[in-house]
């Protein structure tokens, strides 16, 4: 029986779907997290073979013990994972120190967290980037922002998510960020007037794709995030030929292999002198992991798959063993923010869109500064009536 550790796998609280079915694949799944025992939900204690509990994940000693102790157990681990960005390096760090050469090693991480290293190989792979700096000082970071233009973007060179992400729109602004910055390595990119869209598979050990989907975030997270706004993003119903493209290029040069990734693109809202004509595309950023909070869930709505099954065949399997020639939809996230006050209330949105709506509730606090705080994810069969669905339900009492 192969041997698979999972770090963290009571957060996000639909990653026990993960555990699950590399049960269902005949795997021993052994868990790690910092979760008393008895907090762990039914499905997840039913999914684990057996669960480690350290006093922090932050704590690397306690994990390496944990490792050790599972080994010492069961022998040999086959598999070590999370699926959090947050964990990457230290699920990295963990396998270099034990063998286990199914995942990146920590000499790869320069490549997929560092936000200035990952233009390399997006031009690699012939995808344009923005322009970009790190920096270092005032007087540098200036001659940049003049040399591009205002507005500029600020964010660290090793983050997570759209924490601590910036839109500095002249002079002042730019020494007011770099009076209060800190230590903290920051990269200043050109600003993009575009749409993010993702490129989102499932690879197995050649890299080559299970699965691909893909998502559209018509309003920018750092603005969600900034202003404390609703948050909206949907599924695609198909992946675009151009997408599909950037998306296998990207995974390619960045050789990525057995993995789910989460792949972001800028397609352009006009012409921009520099990068490029009204619709190219161009790479943002890489995430070697599912995309954030629900939407693994999302994409099983949006094309009557299970994407949990799908990784963990990966995983188990090197092959997918469920069709996927299912109907596909677009699936739309619609998060609404505490404090505003709606024309439809939970209830009129039931009414209205209960026989579209798969999943409705509150987002946890941890995750709210992206997703908000009262979500509902919902199919539909035309862009028009997702549209139609985020004013409705994001339209406030005047």
């Amino acid at each position: 029986m192969k041997n698979c550790i999972f770090i963290s796998p009571n957060f996000p609280s639909n990653y026990w779907k993960f555990c699950a079915e590399l049960k269902n694949n005949g795997m021993r799944v052994l868990g790690i997290g910092d979760c008393p025992y008895g907090d762990l939900p039914q499905p997840l204690l039913e999914s684990l073979h057996e669960y480690y509990r350290v006093s922090s994940l932050e704590n690397y000693d306690e994990v390496y013990r944990a490792v050790a102790f599972f080994i010492h157990k069961y022998g040999e681990i086959s598999w070590l994972e999370s699926n959090n960005e947050y964990w990457l390096e230290r699920d990295a760090a963990l396998r270099t120190a034990f063998h286990i050469t199914t995942g990146f090693q920590t000499q790869d991480m320069d490549r997929i967290k560092q936000k200035s290293a990952m233009k390399r190989y997006y031009q690699a792979a012939g995808i344009p980037t923005a322009r970009y700096h790190l920096v270092e000082d005032l007087t540098g970071a200036k001659a940049f922002a003049h040399q591009v233009g205002y507005p500029v973007i600020v964010k660290p060179d090793n983050g997570v998510g759209a924490n601590h992400t910036y839109r500095l729109n002249n002079d002042q602004e730019l020494g007011e960020f770099m009076a209060t910055k800190g230590k903290e390595a920051y990269i200043m990119e050109e600003f993009v007037n575009g749409q993010v869209r993702t490129y989102d598979a499932i690879v197995d050990s050649q890299g080559k794709p299970l699965f691909e989907s893909g998502n559209v975030t018509p309003e920018s997270i750092m603005d969600t995030v900034n202003n404390n706004d609703n948050s909206i993003y949907y599924i695609v119903k198909e992946l675009s030929p151009q997408m599909r493209d950037v998306g296998r290029r990207t995974v390619r040069a960045f050789d990525v292999k057995s993995r789910f990734v989460h792949l972001e693109f800028f397609v352009l809202n006009d012409d921009q002198p520099g990068l490029g004509k009204k619709g190219d595309i161009l790479g943002l950023e890489v995430n070697m992991r599912p995309a954030g909070g629900y939407t693994p869930d999302l994409f099983d709505y949006a094309y009557e798959v299970d994407v949990y099954k799908i990784w963990a065949d990966m995983v188990a399997f090197d092959r997918c063993t469920l069709p996927l020639n299912r109907p596909h939809h677009y699936c739309a996230f619609c998060g609404r923010r505490d404090g505003k006050v709606f024309v439809l209330s939970h209830k009129a949105v039931m009414a209205k869109y209960g026989h579209c709506i798969k999943m409705h509730g509150r987002i946890p606090d941890v995750l709210s500064g992206a997703m908000a705080n009262q979500m509902y994810v919902a199919n539909f069969e035309t862009e028009a009536e997702v549209w139609q669905f985020y004013r409705d339900l994001l339209a406030e009492v005047q």
